[in-house]
């Protein structure tokens, strides 16, 4: 029974705890959703071109 008895206040305190969170609006979720996005753009081109480059400098060094 000492299990069932933490497990159930474990999920009290999560209730408790949950309720003091403050959520962002909808605004700013998608306004984040889409910095993100951007940021994911921005980093793939980036390491792309920094592969492309190291790649060719690769097979120059090589032969």
């Amino acid at each position: 029974m000492e299990k069932i008895d933490k497990a159930k206040a474990y999920f009290q305190e999560a209730k408790v705890e949950l309720k003091k969170v403050t959520w962002p609006s909808k605004p700013q979720t998608m306004q984040l959703t889409w910095v993100v996005i951007v940021m994911v753009v921005i980093s793939a081109i980036f390491f792309g071109v920094v592969d492309f480059v190291l790649s060719g400098l690769v097979k120059i060094v090589l032969g």
